[in-house]
């Protein structure tokens, strides 16, 4: 009889989870100081932290240079961590644009929702595979 690893029966969803907190903060972070001046917005990349963590090396073709993962400049910020490009900076310098996070939060909202409700799944098979329903 083998083991059951947990890193092959949860799969990407318990990076996905903690990517997404980390996620939450950095923009909060961005919202907190959407009138600070000279603030510039960050964000990450979560697809690109995504495949890193889960080991994948997935690429998806574009059509055109600004799809997918273009919001960002090419130099980081400590890590995986970047300045968002924005279509507008403030006269202050700043470069928070307030609804386009409001956006961006909501948007990982549901993203960490829906890993939750896919590690809760697994967690609930796993208990039914070890009682042997």
């Amino acid at each position: 009889m083998t083991a059951i690893s947990f890193a092959n029966a949860l799969g990407v969803h318990e990076q996905a989870l903690n990517l997404g907190v980390r996620r939450a903060e950095i923009i909060a972070n961005n919202l907190a100081n959407a009138d600070t001046p000279g603030f510039k917005a960050r964000d990450i990349d979560f697809r690109q932290v995504l495949a890193g963590a889960s080991g994948s090396g997935l690429q998806m073709k574009t059509t055109h240079g600004r799809h997918l993962n273009q919001d960002f400049q090419a130099s980081g910020v400590g890590g995986d961590l970047k300045y968002r490009t924005t279509d507008q900076v403030g006269i202050d310098g700043n470069t928070v644009d307030p609804q386009r996070e409001s956006a961006e939060f909501a948007k990982n909202a549901m993203d960490f929702a829906a890993s939750f409700r896919l590690l809760n799944g697994r967690f609930a098979s796993l208990t039914k595979a070890i009682k042997g329903e």
